[in-house]
């Protein structure tokens, strides 16, 4: 005859929590074993904007390659939906590579091209900061006898209109 007190040592040996007599152990409430982990379920948030699919002249020419490839029924329309595809993309990536469009594409990269820069440009904007130096230095300069001719009483003009900024 077996005690609770033994029962107690096999179930504490065994690495399991203590359980009543109708009570299942986790690992079958949860469907498995506790090493098993499933898989996160899917995010079912919709985007506020979806993102566009972008395919590169390599996708579309090895695409086109297999598309022209499919000889029997059915399998261009298999190519497509393993794909995600549609049929008008095919025709319009064949008048691109008819055109040599898809070829030009390879090696140019999206966006505004790079303007070169005009060797006069960055004269004049080594002057400008030269100038705009100076003129800091003439500002500081001005300040400095305003301050010496408040100190000493000397009464200075008033500027005229159209020197004003």
């Amino acid at each position: 005859m077996t005690t609770i007190r033994s029962m107690l040592a096999d179930q504490s040996m065994a690495g399991e929590p203590e359980r009543r007599g109708d009570e299942r152990s986790e690992a079958a409430r949860s469907g498995g074993s506790p090493a098993i982990e499933r898989a996160a379920p899917p995010d079912p948030e919709v985007r506020a904007k979806p993102e566009r699919r972008r395919f590169s002249a390599e996708y579309r020419l090895r695409i086109l390659k297999q598309a022209d490839a499919c000889k029997k029924p059915g399998e261009l329309g298999a190519l497509l939906r393993r794909e995600g595809l549609y049929s008008s993309l095919l025709t319009n990536w064949r008048r691109q590579r008819d055109h040599g469009a898809l070829r030009e594409m390879r090696g140019r990269r999206r966006g505004p091209k790079p303007r070169p820069v005009d060797p006069r440009l960055k004269q004049l904007e080594a002057e400008n900061r030269r100038l705009q130096r100076k003129l800091q230095r003439a500002e500081t300069i001005i300040a400095l006898q305003k301050k010496v001719a408040e100190i000493l009483g000397i009464p200075l003009k008033p500027l005229d209109n159209d020197e004003t900024d």
